[in-house]
């Protein structure tokens, strides 16, 4: 098993890597949780569609289960807000957890951290950067 770390340094990137990792990834009935910031509301309202929301501190964790509309939401979804990060999807955080792997999709998707991948995963993952490669920064382990 191997472990991916990716960071975002081009603002410029478009999203249909992120897309494409998501789709690799994550799987209808994986355990979910989605991170927003409190007055993320919007957000947060859109997030409890899929587990049910708690408050802690300044984020609220929504933790439920990865369905088919949560998948077609965030290979659709184009956020427009990006002023501040380039951003992939809308949930500041993404977190999912099938058997030994994990998967972490963070500050809106500019950075990724992935656990517990296969060889398989881990060439998917190169084939798909491949075109990005001066987009990022990325480390496996």
């Amino acid at each position: 098993m191997a472990g991916i770390s990716l960071q975002m340094i081009d603002k410029s990137v478009s999203s249909h890597w992120w897309r494409e990792v998501v789709t690799h990834f994550l799987r209808v009935g994986d355990p979910l949780e989605i991170r927003c910031w409190k007055e993320e509301e919007e957000e947060v309202r859109q997030a409890s569609k899929y587990g049910t929301p708690v408050a802690e501190n300044y984020e609220v964790s929504v933790k439920g289960f990865v369905t088919a509309e949560f998948l077609e939401e965030i290979r659709s979804d184009e956020p427009t807000d990006k002023s501040l990060y380039n951003k992939m999807t809308k949930y500041f955080t993404i977190n999912v957890e099938r058997g030994p792997l994990r998967f972490c999709s963070a500050h809106y998707g500019t950075e990724l951290y992935i656990e517990g991948a296969t060889e398989e995963d881990v060439s998917f993952f190169k084939r798909t950067l491949a075109p990005y490669e001066d987009h990022f920064s990325v480390s496996y382990a």
